[in-house]
């Protein structure tokens, strides 16, 4: 059964940082693209960043030149370096892996504070 498990949310402050990890099991994902989603109070969710097998990678606008996305496929898990937070980046963070049957974490909370 695959399953993702993003970790790393919290509360920081407007200008902080924070990294958040999406680890993968029952499923081997080196050879599928995988993202980040995030979901904001009231509104859609909406692609943040995804990163393909090969390591190349696409942002959104809102979060690009602040946001990187990485992956370690020895390690199963992929990451999202989150830089200068603001208050617009609260979220709830959602990782996913595109395949046949895309695949979706839980979610994690990501709260910025003035």
């Amino acid at each position: 059964q695959v399953q993702l498990v993003e970790s790393g949310g919290g509360l920081v402050q407007a200008g902080g940082s924070l990294r958040l990890s999406c680890a993968a099991s029952g499923y081997t994902f080196r050879f599928n693209t995988m993202g980040w989603y995030r979901q904001c109070p009231g509104k859609q969710r909406e692609l943040v960043a995804t990163i393909s097998s090969s390591g190349s990678t696409n942002y959104a606008d809102s979060v690009k030149g602040r946001f990187t996305i990485s992956r370690d496929n020895a390690k199963n898990t992929m990451y999202l370096q989150m830089n200068s937070l603001t208050l617009e980046d609260t979220a709830v963070y959602y990782c996913i892996l595109f395949s046949r049957s895309n695949y979706w974490g839980q979610g994690t909370q990501v709260t910025v504070s003035s």
